[in-house]
């Protein structure tokens, strides 16, 4: 696995240790790997000290926790070729960040195909805040670049909203906080639906993706959609308040402005779809949980 230092990664070592499989971890050892498995330390961006460390292994399957470029993934497919059969990489729902419109319908993979997306490499990858800036952009061009170039199989798992276990994003805590605090939450007018899945849930998707033989990009997330309006009602059943929502207009993270002096909205509120169909995933045969199944115990651990 290259990457998973925290959050679901770390969940996902574990799972596939616990398997018995013999895991090799390759990061830059910002933090010790979980018990029993191997551990390499290498920059993924520095090539040749990739191939170092890599040199005399081969591995079954790789699992790609923290591609975020095209030259990253280039990177990776020139020092895999002929290390590796299978190789699982980390995508997210963000690559329908720009196709989602109010009240559509849920996004299937097709809609962003990787094998004809285009790659422009002289873009500046390798700057942090462009690729920051750039993210879903980032994730689009690293899955046609493994798409098209890698010579192993290549899947590009499109990973819903995580929500539980470790989260560092802060993006729940902030509903908990302001609506335990009795401070009002700003969300869209109409909020729209997102998909979402529980972090072991996605911890043990990408460890039967592993075990799998199908290629191309598959939709994770649990069944139903969850709004900013519903994430609000979970987390005031929870907490025993009644949430005040006002409406905001700006995307998260923008300025407020005089124009808008409500905004920036919350987290996970958006005015456009941001649902996913996972119908080919289950044609595959795995079975996701409910969103219902699993939110209330989100929120009971994030409150502490």
């Amino acid at each position: 696995m290259i990457g998973g230092s925290r959050y679901f990664g770390r969940q996902l070592i574990e799972e596939l240790r616990d398997t018995g499989a013999a895991v090799t971890v390759i990061n830059r050892g910002s933090a010790p790997a979980p018990q029993g498995v191997t551990h390499l330390r290498a920059d993924r961006d520095d090539e040749d000290a990739l191939r170092a460390v890599l040199a005399g292994r081969c591995f079954d399957a790789v699992v790609d926790q923290v591609c975020y470029s095209p030259l990253q993934a280039a990177i990776a497919a020139r020092a895999f070729t002929g290390r590796t059969r299978r190789y699982v990489l980390t995508s997210t729902v963000e690559v329908y960040a720009e196709l989602g419109r109010p009240g559509g319908a849920p996004l299937p993979e097709q809609a962003v195909d990787p094998s004809a997306w285009p790659v422009d490499l002289t873009l500046p990858w390798t700057d942090p805040q462009f690729r920051a800036d750039h993210y879903a952009e980032g994730k689009r061009q690293a899955e046609a670049l493994l798409t098209r170039e890698a010579p192993f199989d290549v899947v590009a798992v499109r990973t819903a909203h995580v929500l539980g276990g470790a989260d560092f994003t802060g993006r729940l805590a902030h509903y908990i906080e302001r609506i335990e605090h009795g401070l009002p939450v700003v969300v869209h007018a109409a909020p729209q639906p997102a998909s979402f899945i529980h972090a072991p849930e996605i911890a043990r998707f990408l460890v039967w993706t592993v075990t799998q033989d199908f290629t191309g990009a598959v939709n994770a997330a649990s069944h139903g959609t969850l709004d900013a309006r519903r994430i609000c009602e979970a987390i005031g059943r929870v907490a025993g308040r009644e949430p005040t929502l006002v409406a905001g207009t700006e995307e998260p993270g923008s300025p407020a402005s005089p124009a808008s002096p409500l905004s920036p909205v919350s987290p996970f509120s958006f005015d456009r779809s941001y649902a996913m169909d996972t119908g080919r995933a289950a044609r595959l045969g795995f079975r996701f949980s409910s969103v219902t199944d699993w939110l209330p115990l989100v929120v009971k651990e994030a409150r502490g």
